[in-house]
């Protein structure tokens, strides 16, 4: 069965409501299909997958010396040093281990679309651990101790950023996003919930997702929140709404100019945006074959990364068709492999990467652990 032919029958099955799959090797569309989705520029709000780009733009902002890995953050952004942040470096915060995931209790949905409040909360927060001593998925905080050291660094915000040396360069401009502009709204699917939002419900109330992460319903990542257009609209460089083939091309090997080597080596960033188990954008290291992303609007279909029921998966198989597609991709990897040697372009380590985008109902990042 070939891709296209797996798609549709996913959705047609019922196991996906939409989807999207591209993969790039060497810089070449590789495959692309869809189904039950308008087409392959039907933009989807993934959640953390976010995260992945927000790595990808420090890299080549690193590459640039406009940013340093081991620089405290405090040196862009003074006042994120007060309460013990003093020696939280770049490095901490793209491998989660800076220490400050947690958020007030109280947070509401409104604050967290409001940059400058936010800034002023996470320079607000102290350490929970010693940075650098272990890490914590730093679901939410992520995107602004980030986001406000690109901005400080660059005099852009993160969404500008991001376009002018990331989405620009790369062509995909119109398809990937940290906020969207308002006229962009009616291309987005909107996400419908899927059980991810029971899930949560379900957690105890020890558990660090809702204790830390999102202490509150309104800041659960669910599809009430992903389809609210201030939300939407909002830069949050933690998220992003993209297409499949947009997310692929960010985790493309050498993609832009310039690219950080650091990143490319699979150092610097550890898991390019402290997603485990997110090969996409995570992995970017020389032995790196084929990436896949999966961004879903599914919960219930996709992540998260332990379930009563289970023990911890990196796609969750109930109703997923991502193994399927993983495997079609792979043999489509190996067959573009094939033909690089046949035409001898100088193609044969066939280094490439792929993106599977759901728009099936629902939130958060997939090919991923964690509560987002």
């Amino acid at each position: 069965m070939d891709l296209q032919e797996t798609v549709d029958e996913l959705v047609a099955s019922g196991r996906e409501a939409g989807l999207q799959v591209a993969a790039y090797q060497g810089g070449r569309l590789l495959v692309e299909a869809y189904a039950g989705v308008p087409g392959p520029g039907t933009l989807v709000h993934a959640f953390s997958v976010g995260k992945g780009c927000t790595a990808t733009l420090v890299h080549v902002l690193a590459e640039r010396g406009l940013l340093e890995y081991d620089a405290p953050v405090a040196r862009y952004w003074p006042a994120f040093g007060a309460h013990g942040k003093a020696g939280i470096t770049v490095r901490h915060a793209l491998t989660h281990t800076a220490g400050i995931p947690q958020l007030p209790r109280a947070l509401t949905g409104a604050e967290l679309c409001d940059w400058e409040h936010m800034c002023g909360v996470v320079a607000g927060l102290r350490p929970l651990w010693e940075p650098g001593t272990a890490s914590g998925y730093h679901g939410w905080t992520y995107g602004w101790i980030l986001g406000e050291t690109v901005r400080r660094a660059t005099g852009l915000t993160p969404g500008q950023a991001l376009r002018e040396y990331v989405t620009e360069p790369l062509g995909i401009g119109d398809e990937l996003y940290f906020g969207l502009p308002a006229d962009r709204l009616a291309r987005v699917a909107p996400l419908v919930e899927g059980g991810w939002e029971a899930y949560l419900a379900g957690l105890p109330s020890g558990a660090p997702f809702v204790r830390l992460v999102a202490p509150n319903r309104g800041l659960w990542t669910t599809a009430t929140l992903a389809n609210r257009p201030a939300y939407l609209m909002a830069d949050l460089p933690a998220c992003a709404t993209t297409t499949a083939r947009a997310a692929a091309r960010t985790g493309r090997r050498g993609g832009l100019p310039g690219h950080a080597r650091e990143a490319r080596a699979g150092r610097g960033a550890g898991r390019a945006g402290g997603l485990p188990g997110l090969p996409g954008l995570a992995r970017l290291g020389p032995r790196t074959v084929l990436h896949a992303v999966a961004v879903a609007v599914h919960p219930g279909a996709v992540a998260p990364a332990r379930r009563p029921d289970g023990p911890a998966r990196v796609l969750a198989a109930d109703r997923s068709g991502g193994p399927r597609l993983r495997g079609v991709l792979a043999d489509a990897h190996a067959a573009g492999r094939r033909r690089h040697r046949e035409r001898g372009d100088g193609q044969s380590e066939g280094r490439g990467q792929g993106s599977v985008q759901r728009a099936h109902g629902g939130t958060s990042g997939a090919l991923r652990r964690g509560p987002r």
